[in-house]
């Protein structure tokens, strides 16, 4: 089983935060996003993973590094592949075409979700969605009588299904994925400017092979800073019965812990109250504040505040009045 994973866009919609890394290695509950999302795939999928390939823009070679150590954290081979051009979902996987081969699943990487079921890897291919309550927005499938989906529909104006696509695909032959993206750039086959999956699912729904839904719990989106403070929020309580989520090297002193949280290696927490749903990084202090419902990376200072639904980056610096702040790296906000 491979797992490849797109993730060469920009992040606009996440800046400050994107200017220095990408988006995906955002950390929520203490690890990147991307690592949670694959660690969460190997988890519902019935054999162990062999390799995981990112596709990525130019993020330089720390950046490289940090991924193939992803990778390596669920015992897989990491592979780096780069996407020169934003000109689509398609084009975007086909950067990995060595790596498409036996079974593979697509995962693209600013989503993350809770299932509670294992992958059927027999079947020709999976479409992994939810149920909304308003599908309009969204790319839906629907079924048959036979839990088989026979239409992909963009953005439905009246109602055919409340199936939403949430951006995950397995499929059995990733050969057969690899040709029939081929066949879309060969062909010069686009929908609104770019090459897409969902023409490459098409054609190959309409050559016979058969896509079953795969429906998950909740859909966690890291689009913006609020969703991704929520997301962090939600995966505290998914794992808030682990172990080891406050580190034997942080230090609490005169300080109020309110769980679920993570706080990281070296942490100093002084005069405080943290929590709940706060994730906080390596090296941090924090000192007579109150957070909550917050992440604040590593290397930070937060002195005399009163935080909450905020997202501080790495190397931050802030001392000051009751924020609902969004800081990226490196900024230095003091009264």
């Amino acid at each position: 089983m491979r797992i490849i994973v797109p993730m060469a866009g920009m992040g606009k919609r996440m800046r400050p935060h994107t200017l220095t890394v990408p988006k995906p290695l955002i950390p929520i509950a203490g690890k990147p996003i991307v690592q949670r999302l694959v660690e969460d795939i190997a988890k519902v999928c019935r054999e162990p993973i062999e390799e995981v390939a990112f596709i990525i823009g130019d993020f330089g070679a720390q950046v490289e590094k940090d991924l193939k150590g992803v990778a390596e954290s669920i015992g897989a081979k990491g592979s780096i592949y780069h996407q020169e051009e934003a000109l689509g979902t398609a084009h975007a996987i086909l950067c990995a075409q060595d790596s498409l081969e036996g079974k593979v699943v697509v995962a693209f990487a600013d989503t993350l979700f809770k299932a509670d079921f294992e992958l059927d890897t027999n079947a020709d291919g999976t479409i992994w969605v939810q149920r909304v309550e308003d599908p309009r927005p969204y790319g839906v499938v629907k079924l048959n009588e036979d839990n088989e989906i026979t239409d992909f529909v963009e953005k439905p104006e009246e109602f055919v299904s409340d199936l939403a696509i949430i951006g995950i695909y397995y499929f059995r032959d990733g050969e057969y994925l690899k040709k029939e993206l081929q066949y879309l750039l060969d062909n010069n086959i686009k929908d609104k400017g770019e090459f897409q999956l969902t023409n490459a699912l098409e054609n190959m729904k309409n050559k016979g092979t058969k896509f079953i839904p795969a429906v998950i719990s909740e859909w966690l989106d890291c689009g913006n800073k609020n969703a991704t403070v929520y997301t962090n929020q939600r995966y505290l309580e998914y794992i808030k019965d682990e172990k080891g989520l406050v580190a034997s090297s942080a230090k609490l002193e005169n300080t109020v812990i309110i769980p679920p949280v993570y706080i990281g290696e070296n942490v100093q927490i002084t005069n405080s109250v943290v929590g709940p749903h706060v994730s906080i990084g390596n090296n941090t202090s924090v000192y007579n504040s109150v957070v909550s419902n917050s992440i604040i990376q590593k290397d930070t200072s937060l002195k005399n505040g009163n935080v909450a639904n905020s997202m501080l980056g790495n190397f931050v610096v802030y001392e000051g009045r009751p924020s609902d702040l969004s800081l990226g790296d490196y900024n230095t906000l003091t009264e």
